[in-house]
């Protein structure tokens, strides 16, 4: 029985970008086995030098390994035990002894490392012809290679938060026509601060997350959002109107239902981290600015705005343009300066001078500030802006949210489908990773946007090109 039991567990044969990815990769295939052949480890050398996030993931998967091969006493032919590091997996280490010549294509140079990895799996296939072999790439030719050869070829799909981001949170609902006459019955009201809340009762309310907006549109349209769950019961919370010209934040008015939702989040003290996903033009980061500067120079809660984005082109490395930290990341934040010549405009009662010196204390109230030297640092009553999040992966995301000290708000936007970085995807991006982890906090809120406000012309050719 046993020996049945072994025949059923696959062989996977890792690729070094699946290491290099997430070093604890190692212990994510339950009771399967692990292969390792001589190009990997030989290329997990070659790549840990540096401090770039790819080399510190390279050095750490070399830890793991060590401390898994410690034991030098135990057989190599049967493996290393991989719970030897105190990890509930079930499978064994196997590293290649020994060197394997295989019958690849003749086309496929063996000097190079992808090849001699395909070599190996081949060689594995024919000498377990009873067990599953398996190629794990993060590259996409390396897999389609394998398939060519006859190898069974997976992506590494255990950092994946999401199969599928068309069911990705997206922070609103629209309710039911029959919503009030399902829910509507022992409804309580009442007003509270200014403002009005209701509590209702209905299968729907499972469902609801806190700080999840509502919708019902008709001809008398209702917006609120979620304040608390209990079983079948929720509290909902009128939303105050941004897209009247009264609640103006730095001039600017929501031109769509969930613009005004975003502003109601940026706008509330009780919400400390923000997601605003949407495509471009749909008016995140001019929303967020413009809640940033009320908040920091009108309403005194926060003492500086921080603007970071990640600069995806020059690589991990700032230092090839001159200057400051400052001037490095000017080149960056073009999308910072569209926006504040925007939001300078807004006062038209001001006259020249008026907004000169407006332009001056906005620009000394924000700090522009590059992902590289975030390790280590406390932010305090800041207003943190993490623009381009999609490019971020999830560890590097908790690396930054967790900067934020005491009277810090700290807002990511993005757009998922906009990703620069290689091997991140839609559903591993750390945009992704957050939105589906935050969902449903008292403290947190998340918005999709939906419509882009920019032009008719921009509007057309997103439509048509």
């Amino acid at each position: 029985m046993a020996r049945k039991s072994r025949v059923q567990t696959k062989l996977f044969v890792l690729d070094t970008n699946v290491l290099m990815h997430d070093p604890t990769s190692l212990f994510r295939f339950e009771e399967h086995d692990i292969y390792l052949p001589m190009t990997t480890l030989e290329e997990l050398d070659n790549n840990k030098k540096g401090v770039s996030e790819v080399a510190r993931n390279a050095r750490q998967a070399s830890r793991f390994l060590d401390e898994i091969v410690v034991d030098t006493r135990s057989d190599m032919e049967k493996g290393f035990p991989l719970d030897s590091h105190g990890q509930t997996v079930s499978g064994n280490l196997f590293l290649q002894t020994q060197a394997i010549s295989t019958d690849i294509p003749i086309a496929l140079p063996s000097t190079k490392g992808d090849n001699q990895i395909l070599g190996v799996a081949l060689h594995l296939k024919h000498q377990h012809p009873t067990r599953q072999v398996i190629l794990v790439s993060k590259d996409i030719n390396m897999r389609i290679k394998a398939r060519a050869l006859g190898i069974p070829a997976e992506d590494y799909f255990n950092d994946k938060v999401l199969e599928d981001t068309d069911i990705l949170y997206s922070g609103t609902r629209e309710l039911p026509a029959d919503f009030w006459e399902k829910h509507g019955k022992d409804m309580e009201s009442w007003q509270e601060g200014g403002r009005t809340f209701y509590k209702v009762k209905g299968p729907l309310c499972e469902s609801m997350m806190v700080n999840e907006f509502l919708y019902l549109e008709g001809s008398n349209p209702f917006y609120a959002i979620v304040t608390k769950t209990e079983g079948k019961t929720a509290v909902l919370e009128l939303l105050k109107d941004y897209t009247h010209q009264k609640n103006a934040v730095w001039g600017i008015t929501a031109r769509n239902r969930e613009q005004n939702f975003a502003l109601n989040l940026l706008m509330n003290p009780e919400i400390d981290f923000i997601s605003l996903l949407g495509q471009a033009g749909t008016g995140k980061t001019l929303l967020t600015l413009a809640a940033a500067l009320t908040q920091t120079i009108e309403q005194k809660n926060f003492s500086e705005i921080i603007m970071t984005r990640v600069t995806v082109p020059v690589g991990e490395d700032i230092g090839f343009l001159p200057g400051t930290e400052e001037e490095k990341m000017t080149p960056w934040m073009g999308a910072l300066e569209d926006n504040l010549d925007v939001l300078n405009k807004t006062d038209e009662e001001a006259g020249e001078w008026g907004r000169a010196v407006t332009q001056d204390l906005i620009r000394s109230r924000i700090k522009v500030k590059s992902l590289n030297f975030m390790r280590g640092r406390t932010f305090l009553k800041k207003f943190v802006i993490i623009d381009e999040a999609q490019n971020l992966t999830p560890k590097q995301m908790k690396t930054l949210i967790t900067r934020a000290g005491p009277g810090t708000k700290v807002v990511c936007l993005g757009n998922i489908s906009q990703i620069d970085t290689p091997y991140l995807t839609e559903g591993s991006s750390g945009l992704t990773y957050v939105v589906d982890r935050f969902k449903g906090w008292a403290h947190s809120g998340h918005v999709t946007l939906q419509r882009g406000e920019r032009s008719r012309l921009a509007d057309y050719a997103s439509d048509v090109l």
